[in-house]
């Protein structure tokens, strides 16, 4: 029998005919180098795990989620000179969301989060060209590692392959990292310019301009213990979330 009926790779046509689903939940990564210490599968072991763990929660909780197989492929347009940074462009991106909100309609899902653990993805414009082809699917976006303050966790969270990931990675996948002494500095360049230095003006980052490692944020002071305690906040959240849209119908979204 399998343990996580909440898992669409690991669930049999048996069990899925005769389950009514409610909630469908989309882990969506990205393939690039993280540093000199982290697989380049970082992000999709991240969103997985993120997934999976608050679908867990929320199933427990009587919520019908499902989480779907993790989009491999982020947009990295900024890292194309990178050697196998994999780069999936957001028209691409939307073509497969269109597939994806296709068949959960067939299928009378109305519901669909995405997961995503890639800063490079940003699904808010096809939101909201996915709510005029496909009107009756609520479609939502979650950066699980926005969630909360990560300050409280971490001496210096960082931006890509820092002490957050790589404490979180220490958590999920620890096999799969080398020792920590392999890592570079995370040394990011900020731009020039002020309006681009502040955020004000936003524009695409040449990342090999910004890093020498690939890593911006200093992993050194990364553990286990930060990443667990992370994931447990993010996640608890995350399935409270779920619970809440499962019982909720689409038409009473919103505060009377």
């Amino acid at each position: 029998m399998n343990k996580r009926p909440y898992i669409l790779a690991e669930s049999t046509w048996k069990v899925v005919r005769d389950t009514n689903y409610k909630v469908a939940i989309l882990p969506w990564g990205a393939t690039e180098a993280h540093n000199y210490h982290l697989p380049y599968a970082t992000d999709n072991y991240e969103s997985e795990y993120v997934a999976s763990e608050s679908a867990r929660m929320a199933w427990d909780s009587g919520a019908k989620t499902i989480v779907l197989p993790c989009i491999p492929f982020g947009v990295n347009t900024g890292q194309l000179d990178l050697k196998l940074c994999m780069n999936m462009n957001p028209s691409t991106q939307y073509a497969i969301l269109m597939d994806i909100a296709d068949v959960l309609l067939r299928h009378e899902i109305r519901k669909l989060v995405i997961i995503n653990s890639h800063g490079g993805n940003n699904f808010k414009n096809m939101i909201r060209e996915l709510s005029v082809d496909f009107p009756s699917l609520f479609v939502c976006s979650v950066d699980w590692w926005k969630i909360g303050n990560a300050s409280e966790f971490f001496d210096e969270p960082g931006d890509h392959a820092g002490e957050l990931e790589t404490s979180v990675m220490m958590k999920i996948q620890p096999q799969l990292l080398l020792p920590i002494e392999e890592a570079g500095p995370g040394i990011g360049k900020a731009f020039k310019i002020k309006g681009l230095k502040d955020g004000w003006v936003t524009s695409q980052r040449q990342w090999t301009k910004v890093t020498e490692d690939t890593g911006v944020g200093n992993p050194q002071k990364a553990n286990k213990e930060k990443g667990a305690s992370f994931l447990k906040m993010t996640t608890h959240e995350i399935a409270e979330f779920l619970i809440q849209l499962s019982e909720t119908p689409i038409e009473e979204l919103y505060e009377t």
